[in-house]
């Protein structure tokens, strides 16, 4: 069956391929040609659409008939074991809290002029970090120091930073 109508739908796609165009006498035409296909295109087509066809029907299996079951509950039976009552919900339905993702916190890049010496001393205390098994990152070791620097009592912070040397505010001239 799925041959005749494969065969009928390339019979007729060729007609149409062979059949001639009106053409409109109006200015616009309302319909653009439909260029002219060579015959055997038309077959291949035509083929093409067969096989299709013939893999989408799947093959024919013979089916047994199953004995027929009838259920010989009566209606009364079924009748009574349903409730005229109301379902009542005792308890509303609640959804589930959405777990809200942990915010990221919000990064600062910033710069700062530090003399070598200080800025050496933290290539330092990273190499012997590293040389401990402990893999640090410069600005670790920064963010560690401010930590440390947060227990320290307010009066030893004073001396601190009276012992450091003044700096000239700014960028540094390059040269």
């Amino acid at each position: 069956m799925a041959n005749t109508a494969a065969k009928a739908v390339a019979i007729r796609t060729a007609e149409e391929l062979k059949a001639p165009v009106a053409v409109a006498k109006a200015s616009k035409p309302a319909v653009k040609p439909v260029p002219k296909v060579p015959a055997k295109l038309a077959t291949k087509l035509a083929t093409k659409a067969e096989n299709k066809a013939e893999a989408k029907t799947p093959a024919k299996v013979p089916v047994k008939p199953v004995a027929k079951v009838k259920a010989k509950a009566p209606v009364s039976a079924v009748a009574k074991s349903v409730s005229k009552k109301p379902v009542v919900i005792s308890k509303p339905i609640v959804a589930a809290p959405v777990k809200e993702k942990a915010k990221k916190p919000k990064l600062v890049r910033d710069s700062f002029t530090m003399p070598e010496a200080e800025y050496a001393v933290l290539s330092e205390v990273k190499k012997a970090c590293i040389a401990a098994g402990i893999e640090v990152k410069k600005s670790q070791l920064l963010r560690v120091g401010l930590v440390l620097l947060k227990k320290t009592p307010v009066s030893a912070l004073k001396t601190l930073v009276e012992e450091l040397p003044a700096l000239k505010a700014g960028r540094p001239k390059l040269g």
